[in-house]
């Protein structure tokens, strides 16, 4: 009877791959080798970059206002300002975005709205990420009674679909500004990490590290934020980057049907809601806020897949050709070498043998008593 092996698709790791992803990280620290690893990833680095010369551009050109406070930045015009329409506010060296139909200059108001969009994305995913890690893990690495309740609570706010709890969550908090809006976000976003953390929780606490953690006297705390956590980063970061892009499209979503962000202030939703009608007549109101919003959100999911390769202890990395190749190079050069010292090794011993060897001319030592006269039997014969 023939055994049938099922065939998995992925890929196999051979000896001389893994000898060199080990030496590779070999003598490093833990923050070298998730910062080698992140640095390997080139969408994750261009999206870093794009994302930080976006922050860079929407916090200095208009400026900062918070609580009151004004801080002005280098742009000449603001989001409050109404200088006239200049040709029907089509884009122009003044007014680079365009104007909306009051004369509001669209660069301005693409800048607040990314501000805001940019403060609701991270809050959201720093409040949903820590309520979710909190309560999956404990539901996970407890299980029991306090699995059952904690995991029927989030049933309990996953069953509310997302978008009638943000649309009464903004008509309630959102003409209190985009920070109390996105504090409130935060607070019923966090049911889907909660499950996967769980769920990888579930899975850790059998692990040979956590029975050596208990024999060794680790308390509770201790092997959750210290042992298990660490192993379990990579689902946790992956996901709260996805929950902030959600974050800024939920957000965008919000202020479109009007319970997000409420004017005077602006987000990049509010800005679609608010020249919806002409987007026939001027497109380019409609292009800019959507450009950012799309960039923000990709910007982040490939930042979440770097980080999980860099943090992720089990994660492998296939070495590419070229350093295949070069191993493979080093490797035969080591052999080639190897083997010339061995041939010149065994040169020597052959010459040194040749040269302690009688040779063929040389008389063999005389022995006494072998003389002529001395055995009369061999002479008689």
């Amino acid at each position: 009877m023939t055994t049938n092996i099922p065939q998995t698709n992925e890929p196999h790791i051979t000896d001389a791959e893994a000898n060199l992803e080990l030496k590779e990280v070999e003598g490093l620290s833990q923050g070298q080798i998730v910062r080698k690893r992140f640095f390997r990833h080139v969408g994750a680095v261009v999206s870093m970059v794009v994302l930080a010369l976006i922050v860079l551009l929407a916090f200095t050109s208009v400026g900062l206002s918070f609580g009151g406070v004004r801080v002005p930045g280098w742009w000449q015009w603001d989001w409050t300002q109404n200088p006239r329409p200049i040709n029907g506010g089509v884009p122009s060296w003044e007014h680079p975005f365009g104007q909306d139909s009051i004369g509001k200059d669209l660069f301005a108001l693409v800048m607040r709205g990314t501000q805001q969009s940019l403060m609701i994305m991270v809050l959201v995913g720093l409040i949903g990420a820590t309520i979710g890690i909190v309560i999956g893990a404990l539901s996970g690495f407890f299980r029991g009674w306090v699995d059952a309740v904690l995991m029927r609570f989030t049933d309990v706010i996953i069953t509310i679909p997302f978008i009638v709890i943000g649309a009464v969550i903004g008509s309630t908090f959102g003409k209190l500004g985009a920070f109390i809006l996105a504090i409130v976000l935060g607070l019923f976003s966090w049911t889907g990490l909660a499950r996967l953390v769980r769920g990888e929780f579930l899975t850790l606490r059998e692990r040979e590290f956590v029975d050596a953690a208990r024999v060794a006297g680790a308390s509770n705390g201790r092997i959750i934020f210290k042992h298990i956590l660490p192993n379990a980063m990579g689902v946790i970061i992956v996901n709260t980057t996805l929950l902030m892009a959600g974050a800024i499209l939920a957000e965008t979503a919000l202020s479109y049907l009007g319970y997000g962000v409420q004017a005077p202030d602006t987000s990049l939703g509010l800005i679609i809601s608010q020249n919806q009608e002409a987007f026939q007549t001027r497109p380019w109101l409609f292009w800019w806020p959507g450009i950012f919003i799309i960039t923000i959100a990709l910007c982040i999911n490939f930042i979440g897949d770097g980080l999980r390769d860099a943090f992720d202890p089990r994660q492998k990395r296939m070495p590419s050709e070229r350093a295949m190749r070069k191993s493979d190079t080093a490797a035969a050069d080591a052999a080639a070498l190897r083997g010339a010292e061995v041939e010149d090794a065994m040169s020597a011993t052959a010459s040194v043998g040749q040269a302690q060897a009688p040779g063929p001319d040389a008389r063999a030592p005389r022995v006494e008593g072998d003389t002529a006269g001395d055995n009369p039997d061999r002479d008689r014969d």
